[in-house]
């Protein structure tokens, strides 16, 4: 398996993939503001030194597929860049966001560490190509109507820009209306295509459009998937973590308290390792 390399001189060194350790890649959904930001930050930061785990700052600048077109977005594209930028510089810690048009993606890639490709776009040939050509990490995340096995084609068209620092995402799949169910069988699935299998634990519980308006979720769930897909291999955990979930301005029905952190990453960890021992 590929193993792939996160972050730049003087951050500490993360690599995800084969027996690398267990990476954490966590924040809120959308950047509420500049202090929600450092604040989840830093006290991800902290737990997942203490559990001796890769961390990397993930929140997005705009979500340009919510449920509502009256639904909050984010700061923007320059603004949000701008609040990752800080937390970067300031923390020491690799930042992740997401991109919806290929445009942008030049221009976050001068700024992030890893580019992500959402679920709905995980088939869009300009976006992968134009996040490739940034020759950044690319994590895309499999498709609620993709076979784990088509994230190949996927793969073929990042490689296709000499980039094969790639992270595939586990988040679920689409069964009847308004209903995710997750797979394990499908991480391993993705893992023998060559790459890193990440799970996405809060969003794998959502309710898409359960709300009318907004996703519903069962964010109790998110530990139940977070501990079997670590058992079944998966190399990272991926999870929209805010200190009041039911104050949060995008996904509140599916993001964890961030007090629940800690011993869900602690005891992912040693999954991971009993896991990689046998």
């Amino acid at each position: 398996m590929k193993t792939v390399a996160i972050g730049s001189p003087g951050f500490d060194k993360i690599s995800i993939g084969g027996n690398s350790g267990l990476v954490v890649i966590a924040g809120p959904c959308v950047i509420e503001s500049k202090d929600l930001c450092f604040e989840i930050a830093q006290t991800l930061k902290n737990i997942t030194k203490k559990l001796g785990l890769g961390y990397i700052f993930k929140a997005s600048f705009d979500k340009a597929n919510r449920s509502s077109i009256s639904s909050f977005r984010g700061p923007g594209l320059e603004e949000g860049l701008k609040i990752l930028a800080e937390v970067r510089r300031e923390l020491m810690v690799p930042v992740v966001s997401d991109i919806h048009l290929p445009e942008q993606a030049a221009v976050v890639g001068e700024v992030l560490d890893v580019i992500q490709i959402p679920a709905f776009l995980a088939r869009q040939t300009d976006m992968l190509v134009a996040a490739a050509r940034t020759r950044k990490p690319i994590q895309v995340k499999k498709a609620q109507f993709m076979a784990p096995g088509d994230m190949k084609n996927v793969i073929d068209k990042i490689t296709s820009q000499q980039n094969d620092k790639i992270i595939l995402v586990e988040r679920g799949s689409s069964f009847g209306y308004n209903r995710l169910v997750c797979d394990m069988t499908g991480i391993v699935q993705m893992q023998q295509l060559g790459y890193p299998v990440v799970i996405d634990a809060t969003h794998a519980t959502q309710q898409p459009g359960g709300l009318g308006t907004a996703s519903g979720g069962a964010p109790e769930m998110a530990a139940i998937l977070a501990r079997a897909a670590v058992a079944a291999g998966a190399d990272g955990v991926f999870l929209e973590t805010h200190p009041n979930p039911a104050r949060a301005l995008s996904d509140a029905a599916s993001m964890l308290p961030l007090e629940q952190v800690e011993p869900l990453l602690e005891c992912c960890r040693d999954i991971y390792l009993r896991v990689r021992r046998n």
